[in-house]
């Protein structure tokens, strides 16, 4: 195989590791913003659950305030009752104490049903608390790992980035400028090897004098279909596919 092809294999397998870190860094960002995302819902979750337990509590404050009204418009209508000498005047403030009881029985009512739905709200509202809390600290743990993961992947694409500039140093720059040009178009694969008489990027049989240019190893050899740079070892299988 010649030097030149060793080299660019060389390379293009540290691309290769460049294209998977740089892969893995950007992940990182996205990986990050759904722990972040995932306990502002809980904290959300959470939210509408005290305020749901609020509301309950004012409901429940109002029908008491309403009962409470209700037994004092009662008692001052039974001293006006005890007061009172016309009959006309005694039946009407009968009827208002009686509309009253009727009301208080009403929102009493109304009351039990408020407080077997605020015990409900506040279990609710202390399980979304716990839910809540463990979410946050995951994501906490989440975050902090990703962030040292995230260092990590920097040192070593700064390392791989300074690795690559040398060995692309080291390549004949026409050769390096059409080797970027293949990358561009074919990927991680530039340079590939010779499969049953195929190009191993295209899959598409190879002329006889290629393969044997290609074999012989003295001169740069490339894909007349695809362009790919060609190589050879010894325990490649150069016979045709049938």
């Amino acid at each position: 195989m010649l030097n030149v092809v060793e080299n660019l294999l060389v390379l293009q397998d540290r691309d290769r590791a460049l294209t998977q870190l740089q892969a893995e860094l950007a992940a990182v960002a996205p990986q990050r913003a759904g722990a972040a995302s995932r306990a502002r819902a809980a904290q959300t979750t959470l939210e509408a659950a005290r305020q749901k337990t609020l509301q309950l509590e004012a409901e429940r404050k109002r029908l008491e305030l309403e009962v409470q009204s209700r037994k004092q418009l009662i008692e001052k209508y039974s001293l006006q009752q005890f007061q009172t000498k016309r009959n006309e005047e005694y039946r009407a403030l009968t009827h208002e104490i009686t509309t009253c009881q009727t009301a208080i029985v009403k929102f009493e009512d109304e009351e039990l049903e408020i407080m077997e739905q605020l015990e409900q709200a506040q279990k609710a509202w202390l399980a979304a608390k716990e839910a809540a809390a463990h979410v946050q600290l995951e994501a906490d743990r989440v975050v902090a790992d990703l962030n040292a993961r995230e260092q990590n992947l920097r040192q070593q694409l700064a390392s791989l980035q300074q690795g690559r500039a040398e060995l692309a140093a080291s390549v004949e720059p026409g050769l390096l400028a059409r080797y970027e040009r293949l990358r561009k178009t074919k990927g991680d694969r530039v340079v590939s090897g010779v499969e049953h008489g195929a190009c191993g990027g295209c899959h598409v049989s190879l002329p006889a004098q290629v393969i044997i240019g290609c074999r012989s190893g003295q001169e740069l050899t490339q894909c007349p279909n695809c362009g790919r740079i060609l190589f050879y070892t010894r325990d490649m299988d150069m016979v045709r596919a049938e």
